[in-house]
């Protein structure tokens, strides 16, 4: 049977990926279970060559022969992989709970299931079965959603397998006759620690510009109604250090978050008081004199899914605005609606929620709009509106975007934004702000320059924006070197150079840094960077030297144990608004990753923190630990316990979970919390503790 065009060998023989799969009808529905005995893989499998390495160097022809079949009907797409290994006994595979199998061999596809060139599923899967997704907007990949997918895995003489049984209402798409997805394959392999794609990606490349057109003769999207009650009871008890336990509160709460197809491609999301109760709990973080806020991720599946849709060219961790759209600033919604959807190149995403956390029982109401207009490859055109309103109060941000790319190796995008805000005072302020950046990428050579300016007026009280009233440009340059023969186990040498200069004008003056580095990417997973940074920052008006010498890096041990670790020391700012000086901070973190057994794993996280003053006395030094023990039953079932100290808090917190999922949207929380303190140098003692049990139920209607 021919299941790819009938142009695929020559198209292999000149090593472009332009071949057209056509996905194989199944008159019985394959069983998702590991074995490829069902009539739907009764075939030769497509003729995909080569896969190329990607990650952490892109080129490199595949280790290990891998073979695809893709066939549907009219309930789902099924996808079955035979992943040959020359050494089966050194494949890593675990029973863990789902999105915690990273550090595993797996197989994963990405599914460009509109066409659209803006949204992607990426479905990962071990070789035990276990799942992994994370919805690609962009170039963000976001493993915090979860859909409703099967999966199997199972390790045999030759390898592994996995099947994969996507079901039509998990995903959007255009209904009809002779439907078109994009698709490419991943496979990652940890003892090597390189993972290959199919389609290959070349440098400065993301999955939107690789992915192959998938075909289906016929598919319709089924009505999609989905209905998730939730149910929350929890029981509180606090007390002052030394004091006797307080009555405890007891509370219950219902809610209920709907899903509706309004057409094969557009989706509304709404909820009624959401509970979001904290299930995951936030990993303490060093937060004594931190100059910016300290970034904590959403973990709010409302929130999360889509989430991608509203981020910003340009935005990111090194730039001023992390993210445009910070959910996590709607502290406590009452209720919550969100549209997300495609029309032809269009995608666009509409959402909005009320925060019921203000006192004085005043609701702040959110509203946030997104459109993309899509050109291909990953390039479009898009617009970002958001408002607040809290009363007479407001803020309103229109923004615009552009992401364009000339040829393979240059990419360019820029946004624009400005602020109307009216403050409950009665003042007004408005400001512009824009960032623009140009990367220029080969297997040899990456150059980076980017670009930003805040006006003082401006605001946006949906963003994560570090500081306004700045201009500010930083410029990165890498030249990456592939080692063979003797040297073939280190697997790319990067000499680098980044420097920044900007001027800012809220604390009266200017910053400056230059860091030459060297970065080394070795077999096991393997890694180590080197870097020496100097110059100058200005706080309160005052300039200091800053700096650091910097060198962290970490491997794969073995199959079981991953251990990463951190040095630094660096001329540094304690940042007193009134009376700020300068001094020497010292860091040193630890992280160790070790499951010794398929079912247990324990993570451990060290982070240790010292400053001096240059006069020499000792300013603070404090320690952070973080312990997170997980036991898995099954795929379904899981036990965890977490422990996090932190001693600038003086603060214990120990945190129990049991969780049974029987798939995303069924589940049953069961938990216990305490936090215990020690004031005035006194004994540790417990001051809080609360128990809670969650249940919901997704139901298709």
């Amino acid at each position: 049977m021919l299941v790819i065009s009938q142009f695929a060998a020559s198209a292999n023989a000149q090593g472009v990926t332009s071949q057209e799969l056509h996905a194989v009808r199944a008159t019985t529905p394959p069983r998702v279970d590991g074995v490829l005995d069902d009539a739907a893989w009764a075939h030769e499998p497509y003729p995909l060559e080569p896969w190329v390495s990607y990650n952490p160097l892109r080129g490199e022809p595949e280790k290990q022969r891998t073979s695809v079949w893709i066939a549907y009907d009219n309930d789902a797409i099924y996808f079955a992989f035979r992943c040959f290994d020359d050494d089966p006994p050194k494949i890593r595979t675990t029973i863990t709970r789902r999105d915690n199998a990273w550090n595993d061999d797996w197989i994963a596809l990405s599914l460009d299931s509109t066409r659209a060139g803006q949204v992607a599923y990426h479905m990962f899967v071990n070789p035990s079965g276990i799942q992994m997704d994370a919805l690609n907007t962009g170039n963000n990949e976001d493993s915090a959603p979860d859909w409703v997918w099967q999966s199997a895995g199972r390790v045999d003489a030759d390898g592994y397998i996995v099947e994969i049984r996507l079901p039509l209402q998990s995903i959007r798409f255009h209904s009809g006759a002779d439907v078109r997805m994009g698709v490419m394959f991943f496979r990652h392999s940890s003892r090597m620690g390189v993972s290959w794609s199919w389609p290959a990606m070349a440098p400065g490349e993301w999955v939107f510009d690789a992915h192959a057109p998938l075909v289906f003769d016929e598919l319709h999207q089924p009505r999609v109604l989905e209905v998730i009650p939730s149910a929350t009871i929890s029981r509180n008890q606090a007390r002052e250090a030394a004091q006797p336990w307080g009555a405890a509160s007891s509370r219950g709460d219902l809610g209920a978050s709907v899903k509706y197809g309004i057409t094969s491609t557009i989706a509304l999301d709404a909820t009624v008081n959401p509970d979001f109760s904290q299930v995951e709990s936030d990993a303490f973080q060093v937060e004594v004199n931190q100059r910016f806020p300290v970034f904590f991720d959403e973990k709010r599946p409302f929130f999360m899914e889509g989430l991608g849709l509203f981020n910003l060219a340009g935005t990111g961790g090194d730039s001023s605005m992390r993210t445009a759209v910070h959910t996590r600033r709607i502290v406590d919604p009452g209720a919550g609606v969100k549209l997300t959807g495609t029309a032809g190149r269009e995608t666009f995403a509409l959402l909005s929620a009320s925060d019921t956390s203000l006192p004085g029982n005043r609701d702040k109401l959110f509203t946030i709009g997104r459109a993309l207009r899509n050109y291909g490859n990953g390039q479009y055109i898009g617009a970002l509106v958001t408002d607040t309103e809290l009363g007479a109060a407001h803020n309103r941000v229109a923004a615009a975007d552009v992401t364009f790319r000339h040829g393979p190796r240059f990419l360019w995008n820029a946004a624009l934004l400005h602020s109307d805000t009216q403050h409950e005072t009665g003042e007004s302020t408005n400001g512009n702000g824009g960032q623009a950046r140009a990367t220029y990428s080969t297997r040899r050579l990456t150059l980076i320059s980017h670009v930003e300016h805040f006006d003082r007026g401006f605001e946006m009280d949906t963003a994560f924006l570090n500081r306004v009233g700045v201009t500010r440009t930083w410029d990165y340059a890498e030249v990456q070197f592939y080692p063979t023969g003797q040297f073939a186990w280190i697997k790319r040498i990067a000499p680098m150079l980044w420097g920044t200069v900007s001027d800012d004008r809220i604390q009266g003056g200017t910053e400056r840094q230059l860091m030459p580095g060297i970065r080394f990417n070795f077999v096991r997973q393997g890694y180590l960077r080197l870097d020496f940074d100097r110059g100058h920052e200005t706080f309160a008006e005052r300039r200091f030297r800053t700096g650091r010498l910097h060198a962290d890096g970490g491997a794969q041990i073995t199959r079981w144990l991953n251990v990463s670790g951190t040095l630094e020391q660096s001329p540094a700012i304690f940042y007193d608004p009134v009376d700020p000086f300068g001094g020497t901070q010292t860091n040193r973190s630890l992280s160790v990753e070790w499951q010794p057994s398929a079912k247990l794993a324990h993570r451990l996280s060290y982070d240790y923190v010292n400053f001096d003053r240059t006069a020499g006395d000792n300013v603070y030094s404090l320690h952070i630990v973080n312990l997170r023990n997980t036991y898995q039953f099954n795929p379904r079932f899981f036990l965890r316990g977490i422990a996090q100290f932190d001693s600038s808090k003086r603060r214990l917190l120990g945190d129990f979970l049991a969780s049974y999922e029987l798939a995303p949207g069924t589940v049953a929380h069961l938990g216990y919390g305490s936090v215990l303190e020690s004031v005035e140098r006194r004994p540790y003692i417990p001051t809080a503790r609360a128990l809670f049990f969650k249940v919901s139920y997704l139901a298709h209607l």
